[in-house]
């Protein structure tokens, strides 16, 4: 447990371990989930591993997902089975062993209506058990992902009692993978690698990348400093080719709202809806275990350079609220809208709009500099990308690599889900720390201040503040507000909380057991 605690004090003391000489076969630039994930693949490995990330785990696009562990669904409208069956695979493997205590089934509510075109209904019906089909060979229990089904118009009501009632007909029934949290996700697997060795420092950005090294600055100290290594992996999302100008890319814009649950009528049933014009593109509104709900997404190209924290345009909010609201009984509008969030896609340029470009991976050599760089790809297959990173630095770099482990590799806190129900600890916090959560609630039971919620009506505590900053690398009420509880998704519960995990925060670096 103390090899995967990461805190302000581990920080100081490997940062200064390298920055004293000392060289690792791997160092990775860019704390998303990508990187994290090359660096867990490579400490895995039995390679010594580094990563620095300018600023926060996930402070990027891996805290702005649709929350989805896609099945690859919409890669089949497109032609692309390969990737299709890839998404497929690396789904059951994130769900079956390495984070069932992350990620959850979610049930998918194609609702159909009179004015439904009967090509539509086809094309997705056959989608959908073509993606059942790809299920079946991933090897992912059809007791965890149940096949897809025709439901009449009372069932699909049942399933979700906000649907518009007139003219329906009923609705297909499919199931797919989401995740608690995809912040907690990259949190998880940071922690892992840091149990395997890797040192995770948060704060410190590169600003010149070569094979060998990395100059740098800790942003807490405003000191430079150089790192060395065997190989230099980029994997600095869209920010990328700010590092390597030889790396291309056309970033396209996603954008979501926060909604109220009880406001839309909906249970716990997703809502897919068609986006008018498109045979593949859907409108998710997607619910979450807060009582919230996720109304996303969408696909448009991002004009200059990608800005640190990108928002979500008025003309992306009105879209959303217009096609959502037309199979909703009550009509979403701007005052339903609590927040919203925006991802950037590091998609390599080519020709085609956004919304045509591959989501494949590529991992490329820079001529000049011998830098390794991974653009591309889909949450859901981090782990793919990692591996195929991770395998290209030995290659290039001759490093002493033993096998591939992370396909079998739970994160730190997984079990499976019949060990998860059996965990004594409240049923939110197993879905967000899994096997950990006892420890989590213990804080709150030994102190009655850090059992109470942060504000009134917040289901976080104190707990959960202190947890994030002696584990999880959170050095700011920004770092736990944002990327450890999520409550910046909802700027009034963020503004509620502030002053209080201030409070926590600096009292915990103060002096509060530190067990790194």
């Amino acid at each position: 447990m103390i090899r995967a605690s990461l805190s302000a004090r581990r920080r100081t003391r490997e940062l200064a371990e390298l920055a004293a000489g000392e060289r690792v076969d791997v160092l990775v630039v860019g704390g998303g989930v990508t990187g994290v994930g090359i660096a867990l693949d490579a400490a895995s490995r039995g390679l010594s591993v580094a990563l620095v990330e300018a600023r926060d785990l996930a402070f990027g696009t891996s805290r702005f997902s649709s929350k989805l562990v896609h099945g690859g669904l919409r890669y089949l409208a497109h032609g692309d089975v390969a990737l299709a069956r890839e998404s497929a695979v690396e789904r059951g493997i994130l769900m079956t062993r390495t984070a069932p205590h992350l990620t959850r089934p979610l049930a998918q509510l194609f609702p159909l209506y009179a004015t439904t075109p009967r090509s539509a209904r086809l094309l997705t019906t056959a989608g959908l058990h073509a993606g059942n089909a790809l299920r079946r060979t991933a090897g992912t229990p059809s007791a965890l992902l149940p096949r897809p089904r025709s439901v009449p118009a009372a069932e699909a009501l049942a399933l979700a009692p906000g649907l518009r009632r007139t003219g329906l007909r009923g609705g297909l029934l499919s199931f797919d993978g989401a995740l608690t949290d995809d912040a907690r996700l990259v949190v998880a697997l940071a922690r892992t690698a840091a149990a395997h060795g890797a040192r995770i420092l948060t704060r410190v950005r590169a600003t010149e990348l070569r094979a060998d090294r990395v100059l740098a600055r800790d942003e807490d100290s405003g000191d430079a400093v150089e790192l060395h290594a065997r190989q230099v992996i980029n994997a600095a999302g869209v920010w990328a080719g700010a590092l390597v100008p030889s790396v291309r890319l056309r970033p396209s814009l996603g954008s979501h709202l926060v909604l109220d649950a009880g406001r839309t009528g909906l249970g716990e049933t997703s809502v897919m809806v068609p986006v008018p014009g498109s045979h593949s593109r859907f409108v998710f509104l997607l619910p979450q275990p807060c009582g919230r709900i996720y109304l996303g997404i969408t696909d448009e190209p991002l004009a200059g350079d990608p800005p640190d924290v990108a928002e979500a345009p008025q003309s992306d909010v009105d879209f959303l609220l217009g096609v959502a609201s037309a199979v909703l009984e009550r009509e979403l509008r701007p005052g339903d809208v609590l927040g919203t969030f925006a991802g950037l896609r590091p998609l390599l340029a080519a020709d085609g709009t956004t919304a045509d470009l591959s989501r494949r991976h590529a991992v490329l050599t820079d001529p000049a500099t011998g830098v390794l760089t991974v653009v591309g790809g889909k949450l859901t297959t981090y782990r793919k990308m990692a591996e195929d990173a991770v395998t290209a630095a030995v290659r290039t770099a001759a490093l002493p690599a033993g096998p591939v482990r992370t396909a079998n590799l739970p994160l730190l806190g997984a079990a499976d889900r019949a060990a998860l129900s059996t965990v004594d600890a409240p049923p939110r916090l197993v879905a967000k720390y899994g096997t950990e959560a006892p420890r989590v609630a213990a804080l709150a039971e030994v102190d009655d201040e850090l059992g109470r919620p942060l504000f009134p009506g917040c289901e976080v505590t104190g707990a959960e503040v202190v947890w994030a900053v002696r584990h999880e690398g959170a050095l700011d009420a920004d770092d736990v507000l944002h990327r450890r509880t999520r409550l910046g998704l909802v700027p009034a519960e963020a503004a509620a909380a502030r002053e209080r995990v201030e409070d926590l925060v600096a009292r915990t670096l103060r002096g509060l057991t530190d067990t790194a």
